[in-house]
């Protein structure tokens, strides 16, 4: 695999929301990437800290944003396992990322559902990638709570 291409920084992705996984959170993880470098990590954090808010996009801007010392990541891609909510939407406009990446589609509270216009201008959407494995993981972890 081509340590560059959007599916190594998806598997990284990936990994990230296999621990929100087993730290009970619904198993999301997003990066920022900035030249090739992975500039911020997050993954969903909402129950661990009772923050509607910390979702895995949202901490994973807020670290890039912290490493670069700057509120705008026009450089910038967002690589993310599951399409992004309204919220995060909004934020990924106002930090003027080049590129967002994401894995499987939210159904239900994709922003793309919403407004497919939602994000800044200049960004560039793409999906898909990495769908399979984040659908899987995504409905392993509601079947078993269900159980």
């Amino acid at each position: 695999m081509n340590p560059f291409s959007h599916e190594y920084f998806m598997e990284q992705a990936l990994d990230l929301a296999q621990q929100a996984a087993e730290s009970g959170e619904i198993p999301v993880g997003a990066l920022v990437v900035c030249r090739q470098r992975v500039i911020g990590k997050g993954y969903n954090q909402t129950e661990q800290l009772n923050d509607v808010t910390a979702h895995a996009e949202m901490m994973a801007l807020t670290a890039a944003s912290q490493y670069l010392g700057a509120k705008y990541l026009t450089d910038c891609t967002l690589y993310v396992t599951l399409e992004p909510c309204v919220m995060c939407a909004g934020a990924i406009f106002w930090a003027q990322l080049a590129q967002v990446v994401f894995g499987a589609r939210d159904e239900r509270r994709g922003f793309t559902h919403v407004s497919p216009t939602l994000l800044h201008p200049k960004t560039r959407l793409l999906g898909g990638v990495g769908a399979e494995q984040s659908q899987a993981m995504l409905l392993k972890f509601f079947r078993g709570l269900r159980t």
